[in-house]
């Protein structure tokens, strides 16, 4: 806890540094655009705030000494009140083109109980002025820890361990000739106490028919070695627990009330995404002891917790009113739309395990609201609200395969 305070009052004092009226009124070559900032979770009440972002005028998040910050003060004083995180972001212009950016990337976060200090390198290539084609590559060092698992929706997710890793990601983005696709992989070793690694490959292709039809199909596939700890192993219907940290929904317990997540109606978006196993995960995370589950080793994991899994997702869309409604007027279809679609999962665990090759799935029919503005690159910057109905499990805890369920889901499942 100590290290935690010293980062603590080192990104203050950056912090403060960088807000200060005396910074910004020193160089009219730079600029300091506050916000106000409030945000809710269950440790630390209502969390107030102010945002910053840094940046040469005129260049929109597109140009050198890129600043993003914050510093936030908690009402219910928790045992660390006070948060911040702070990027820093520097163009490396001669490795840099229109489109085609080189960075150096530094990261001091400390908020929700956990701490991340780290440097990275990113590299992104894109074809001419179209922002849908691209290629970008990200390689970084980081410490992290979690030090306060009150934070924590399950805290039997996480462990709260010192790790040093070092990550590399990859992602592309083109089209063939049934639609665009994108692949990303990544993939990360940590050096400190136990050894260990883990990744991931997930592939996603659209293949339009018209405005209202067409497929989209995803694979993915995850692996970790053995003493992973346990928030970066898979689990059957959501992403890793350390993704949970990449957005204010979902990183701290309370901002999604926690009935709902205990209650395993409300699905969050990634890994192996069978969505009709979201109501079995959270009850074995739930229970001291899980002896229905799909484990690597029963003996090992308590929970539904596995150290690979390979996952197939498929979601035909069909057309709706709706979203037929905000088609006929004129630039709303750009920035927000509603999809009707059925979709199918299907997984299935790897490795020399008795479960090895069960395969389990899902299906069933959904709809999903999405907000979008993209960013400065074309990227989707937004949310994305769903519905969805798992009507049939080949492997129910309990009951007949053919039952009616529900999701709340945030996140897209297949984005794009």
């Amino acid at each position: 806890m100590a290290r935690t305070y010293l980062f603590i009052i080192a990104g203050i004092l950056l912090t403060l540094c960088v807000i200060s009226p005396t910074s910004a009124q020193t160089s009219k070559s730079y600029e300091f655009i506050p916000a106000p900032d409030i945000w809710y979770n269950d440790v630390d009440g209502i969390r107030l705030g102010v945002r910053l972002k840094g940046q040469v005028p005129g260049t929109f998040d597109d140009g050198p000494h890129r600043l993003d910050a914050g510093l936030w003060l908690s009402t219910w004083f928790p045992d660390l009140p006070v948060s911040y995180y702070i990027s820093f972001t520097e163009p490396i212009r001669r490795w840099s083109d229109f489109g085609s950016e080189a960075n150096i990337q530094l990261i001091s976060s400390v908020r929700t109980g956990y701490a991340r200090q780290g440097a990275g390198f990113n590299k992104r290539w894109q074809q001419g002025f179209d922002e849908r084609r691209y290629r970008e590559i990200s390689l970084f060092n980081s410490y992290e820890k979690r030090f306060d698992r009150e934070y924590a929706a399950f805290p039997e997710l996480w462990s709260d361990d010192d790790k040093f890793l070092s990550s590399v990601s990859a992602n592309f983005q083109d089209e063939n000739r049934f639609g665009f696709y994108t692949v990303s992989l990544n993939g990360s070793l940590q050096y400190l106490n136990q050894n260990y690694g883990f990744g991931s490959v997930t592939a996603v292709q659209r293949i339009p028919f018209n405005d209202n039809w067409g497929f989209r199909l995803r694979g993915f596939a995850g692996s970790s070695t053995d003493n992973t700890d346990p928030e970066y192993l898979f689990s059957r219907s959501s992403g890793q627990a350390i993704h949970t940290l990449s957005s204010g929904v979902t990183r701290a317990k309370g901002t999604i009330p926690q009935p709902w997540i205990e209650s395993g109606n409300f699905h969050v978006a990634g890994g192996a995404n069978l969505r009709g196993y979201t109501e079995q995960d959270i009850n074995s995370f739930l229970l001291d002891r899980c002896d229905t589950c799909l484990f690597d080793d029963p003996n090992d994991l308590e929970i539904a917790l596995f150290r690979s899994f390979l996952a197939f997702n498929s979601e035909l869309d069909y057309p709706n009113p709706i979203k037929s409604l905000f088609n006929s007027i004129p630039y709303v279809a750009d920035f927000i739309t509603l999809r009707s679609y059925l979709f199918f999962d299907a997984g299935s665990t790897l490795g020399s395990s008795n479960t090895s090759g069960a395969w389990i799935a899902d299906g069933g029919a959904g709809f999903a609201l999405s907000l979008n503005i993209p960013d400065y690159l074309g990227k989707p910057r937004g949310f994305v609200i769903r519905y969805d109905i798992p009507f049939w499990v080949s492997d129910p805890d309990s009951g007949d395969p053919f039952e009616f369920r529900s999701l709340i889901g945030f996140g897209a499942v297949l984005s794009f």
